[in-house]
């Protein structure tokens, strides 16, 4: 474990912290035109905070999360009906909870989102995305539409739920913890949280950290690496 937190300390500490505002024009959306793609502006990294955040998760100090734990609230499948309880069916798995946007330029993360869950799927980790417009109004106004574009356009299997504000007075209950654990709201689409076995353990990477970056990919292993909670006994 000290190994890899030096590791990660290295990889994180020399993590590339300049910005440039870049046109986010993808060539690889298929099913939309380039006029749908809008720009996608996002602040420096704060390197000092992605450390700090890293190390919280590698070590066994976690961050409290708020009261009766991050996952102890439901929300209905993308264009589904029935809610779904993220402590029964998440509870004791590591998580990487994302608000998508299908008309951002990148969205070709969704890719490596799916990779990365079907790869460590087994081992109890699962990619939740939560679409929003909070950004520029850069995803569809209705579900199904979504759906359609993450499945046909990029092969999306992972968990995606309904459509959520992720910012300000109006952020749904579980970004408003997440921001209140963190620190950090997300500042643009794509924005990525690990949440640990325990529910409560948070790490934040922004948007241009891409789904196959070295230091997300370490903590998501070392997070893995923590025994699962045993079940309480009933009385």
């Amino acid at each position: 474990m000290v190994n890899v937190l030096l590791w990660v300390f290295g990889v994180v500490g020399n993590y590339n912290t300049s910005f440039r505002p870049v046109k986010c024009r993808h060539t690889q959306l298929k099913a939309y035109s380039a006029a749908q793609v809008g720009t996608c502006p996002e602040p420096p990294v704060d390197r000092a905070r992605r450390l700090f955040l890293a190390l919280i998760l590698l070590l066994p100090l976690a961050v409290a999360g708020a009261k009766g734990g991050l996952l102890d609230r439901s929300y209905r499948p993308l264009a589904g009906k029935t809610p779904v309880d993220l402590r029964k069916v998440y509870g004791g798995k590591v998580l990487l909870v994302v608000n998508t946007a299908s008309k951002c330029g990148f969205t070709p993360q969704f890719e490596g989102l799916e990779a990365l869950h079907a790869k460590y799927r087994d081992r109890g980790f699962a990619v939740l995305g939560f679409p929003s417009g909070d950004f520029r109004e850069q995803e569809f106004t209705d579900e199904k539409q979504i759906r359609e574009f993450c499945t046909l356009t990029y092969g999306v299997k992972f968990p995606m739920f309904e459509k959520v504000h992720v910012k300000g007075d109006a952020a749904t209950p579980l970004y408003k913890d997440l921001l209140a654990i963190t620190g950090e709201a997300p500042r643009w689409n794509f924005h990525k949280y690990l949440i640990g076995r325990d529910g409560r353990t948070v790490a934040s990477f922004g948007t241009r950290t891409a789904p196959d970056d070295k230091a997300l990919v370490a903590a998501i292993e070392a997070a893995l690496a923590v025994p699962v909670a045993p079940a309480k006994a009933s009385r």
